[in-house]
Formats: C-alpha cells, sequence, structure tokens
C-alpha cells in the first residue's frame, strides 16, 4: 500500500504519515534521514515559536501544519519513510519522555474525588464510545482507536495503541483527524462551558484537563483562563496520560484472546514503550531527579512529540476521512459529549478545593 516511487497518488492517499509498518520496517537510515529531519526541523520551528508566543503550542501547531501541508499541497515522496518513522518510533520515544513529567504523588495529591472523575472519564469514555460504535458498525479498530483517542491523550495515544490494534493505515488517520479537529474546538469551549458552570478557576482547570483531547490543547485551553487553572488542567491531563498503559494492556489482553481464537499473530500485550513511560514515572516518583535533568527531559520530549505530530499531521487526509462516511465523524463527536457531560458532572460534584 505505500508505494513510495510511486506515480499513483492514492497509494499514499489514506495516511503516509502513518504508514508505520511498511514505511519503517524495512527502510534503511539514509532512506529514513529526510523525512526525519524534515519532522525534527518542524518540531525546533515550533518550539521556538512557542518560546516567543508562549500561548501557542508547539504540539498543536506541529500537527496543524502537517494537515495543512497534506490537504493544501503535495507532499514529496522523498520524506514519506521518515515520516513514517517519526510518526511511530519518535512519537513513542517522546512518550517514555513524558512520563518524567508525571509523579505518583503529585497525582494522588490530586485527591481521591478528582481522581475518581479521571477514572470514569477515561472508562466510561472509552468502554460506550466503543459500545456505540458497535452498534454503528464500525470496525472494530477503528473505534477503538477513535475510544482510545478520545478518552486519554488524543493523537498520542492513538500513534502509541496502533501497534496493539493493528490498525490500518487509514484507520489511524481518521482516528488522528478526528481527535484534532474535536480537540480544536474545544480549546475556548470547555472554559466558555466552565464560566457557565460558575465555576472558579481551578475548577475550569479541571474540567479542562479531564475532558480535553489533547495535552497541547489542554495548555492552550486551561492557560486562557489563568496559571492557577492550567496547573490543575495539565495535573489533571497527566493523570489521564498515565491511564494510558492499563488501557492498553488490557486492549492487549482482549486481542489476544480474539487473536488467539481467530489462529493470526497475537498482538503485544504491553508495548515496549509503556513499560519506559511508566519506568519513568516511577524514577520521577522514587528518586529526586535533578531540575536540570528534568528541565532537559522536558526539552526532548517537547521536541519529540512536536516532530511525532507533525508527522502524524501529514496522515490527516480531509478527503479520505470524509470517504469513510459520517459514522467516524459521529462517533468522534459523541465520544466528545460524553466525555465533556462525565468531566463536567465529576468537576461539579469533586471541585478541587
Amino acid at each position: 500500500m505505500n508505494n513510495l516511487s510511486g506515480s499513483a497518488s492514492t497509494s499514499l492517499e489514506a495516511d503516509p504519515a502513518a504508514s508505520t509498518s511498511a514505511s519503517t520496517g524495512n527502510r534503511v537510515p539514509a532512506e529514513t534521514t529526510p523525512g526525519i529531519l524534515l519532522c525534527l526541523a518542524v518540531g525546533v520551528l515550533c518550539m521556538l515559536i512557542n518560546h516567543f508566543f508562549s500561548s501557542v503550542s508547539a504540539l498543536l501547531m506541529a500537527i496543524v501544519l502537517g494537515a495543512l501541508w497534506r490537504n493544501l499541497a503535495p507532499v514529496p515522496h522523498v520524506f514519506d519513510a521518515g515520516v513514517g518513522f517519526s510518526a511511530k518510533k519518535l512519537l513513542r520515544l517522546g512518550i517514555i519522555f513524558l512520563g518524567f513529567q508525571l509523579s505518583l504523588g503529585s497525582i494522588i495529591a490530586l485527591g481521591p474525588g478528582v481522581l475518581l472523575v479521571v477514572v470514569l472519564s477515561v472508562a466510561l469514555t472509552f468502554l460506550l464510545t466503543a459500545w456505540i460504535g458497535k452498534l454503528m458498525g464500525l470496525g472494530l479498530e477503528q473505534r477503538l482507536l477513535i475510544a482510545i483517542g478520545f478518552s486519554i491523550c488524543g493523537a498520542a495515544a492513538v500513534a502509541g495503541a496502533e501497534g496493539t490494534v493493528k490498525a490500518k493505515e487509514h484507520e489511524v488517520a481518521t482516528a488522528v483527524g478526528l481527535v484534532v479537529l474535536f480537540g480544536t474546538l474545544m480549546i475556548p469551549a470547555m472554559p466558555a462551558l466552565g464560566l457557565l458552570l460558575r465555576l472558579d478557576d481551578r475548577g475550569i482547570g479541571m474540567l479542562v484537563g479531564a475532558s480535553t483531547h489533547e495535552v497541547a490543547q489542554v495548555v492552550a485551553g486551561a492557560g486562557s483562563v489563568s496559571a492557577a487553572a492550567l496547573a490543575v488542567a495539565v495535573t489533571v491531563k497527566l493523570a489521564r496520560v498515565l491511564l494510558l498503559a492499563p488501557v492498553v494492556a488490557g486492549v492487549g489482553v482482549y486481542l489476544r484472546g480474539k487473536h488467539k481464537v481467530q489462529g493470526e499473530k497475537t498482538p503485544p500485550l504491553v508495548p515496549l514503550f509503556i513499560l519506559g513511560f511508566l519506568a519513568a514515572v516511577l524514577l520521577r516518583t522514587i528518586f529526586d531527579l535533578p531540575e536540570g535533568f528534568l528541565a532537559s527531559a522536558s526539552t526532548v520530549q517537547t521536541l519529540l512529540l512536536s516532530a511525532a505530530m507533525f508527522a502524524l499531521g501529514l496522515g490527516v487526509h480531509l478527503r479520505s476521512i470524509f470517504s469513510t462516511g459520517i459514522k467516524s465523524l459521529l462517533l468522534g463527536l459523541v465520544a466528545t459529549l460524553i466525555i465533556i457531560t462525565v468531566a463536567a458532572s465529576g468537576t461539579l460534584l469533586f471541585s478541587p478545593a
């Protein structure tokens, strides 16, 4: 499906950036270099812009730039192998470094009420989205990717679970595109909803963190309210990110049994990058890591995830998304409404002190 020499554009239309299985497994480093350098260069550019305009998220900017390029102009085939590498390998390495931002102590300090809301937001959104997607007639892989992306941490969760779910390229591209679409709409909508519900700044931060899809979108939304809202929002969101490990492991267990019955190759129970992510969390929790190391890890994580988000953006072909029919778009809307409802109800009941 991934014809890199190709003259026919349709072979890459579904999702060249996310074609990780075909474009990264059998490529020599020389073929991946142009695409990797392109993604890293765009990541650096987005970080520089964020440095001077802090309200503009580097990750969000990167994925939007990738999507704009993909849909407005042709992407040279020379970049395909490296873009596929970035969408998979750099993304997973970035998630490992993301673990250094998480301390179990800071998450526990949120309190049992807030943690309950986090768990319910993820669990109910995931389960209901997967169930409703089945009722709508969507394939297992597509509905699982949408459920994971919308309940946990957006495009990073979609790409991180792609190997376990064994989804097709166009299914990954569709899930990423939907996360970008609905998550971007939530940036102004969630603070507005918080004001409508008469929440204080910390309450708005909890609402944003418990509902909004992407970490970058959480920062953009809560940052527009106040520093207090941003601090709560990021902590709540990172608590949701922590649930990526058990959710992916659970999906792996389910699919192992399913594929075993069908006589197919079983997917991995827990991907190695998830174990690396958990190891980073434990290191941050157990040891008093130097501030210089944590700052460097944060910079590396932002660069890797920005590069990966640009690569994922290059896989967001809007025509391909809409050509799959209205069902995926409708399921994305339903998933968004579910997590907003659970997060808003939980925030009203357990608003942070």
